[in-house]
């Protein structure tokens, strides 16, 4: 399953549209649902991505694939997997507290966060080394 450029800008746009658009139902008291059914366009999308990103990773891992020892990019997507897993923790708790299913303090809620905010900024600057080594 490949998606062009176009349509996967489509894609975000149109789930983060619904999503602050329930959001600001919600926040108005115009909308008197759990915070789960408010999150469901993220985790929507975030399910189309983990498909993709699952079924692109088993494409790389078949025997055979890998001929010049390129892991470099495999790497690159298990560290896609983690984030989008990361971000997945991220929701389900801020859910949790919002709905009071679980009394955490907020420190806890966001550690996923900052978990997947450093990973991504190690990444970035692994990516800039990377490149000016060339």
């Amino acid at each position: 399953m490949r998606m062009s450029l176009a349509q996967r800008v489509l894609m975000t746009w149109l789930f983060t549209l619904l999503f602050l658009i329930v959001l600001v139902l919600k926040l108005d008291n115009k909308a008197p649902w759990n915070w789960i059914l408010i999150f469901i366009p993220l985790w929507t999308f975030d399910t189309i991505l983990l498909m993709m990103l699952i079924v692109k990773i088993i494409g790389r891992c078949r025997s055979g694939y890998d001929r010049n020892g390129n892991s470099r990019s495999l790497k690159k997507e298990v560290w896609y997997l983690c984030a989008m897993l990361l971000k997945l923790g991220f929701l389900l708790a801020l859910c949790a507290r919002l709905d009071h299913f679980a009394q955490m303090k907020l420190i806890f809620v966001f550690i996923p966060l900052w978990l997947l905010l450093v990973g991504a900024v190690v990444d970035l600057a692994y990516n800039i080394y990377s490149m000016r080594q060339d």
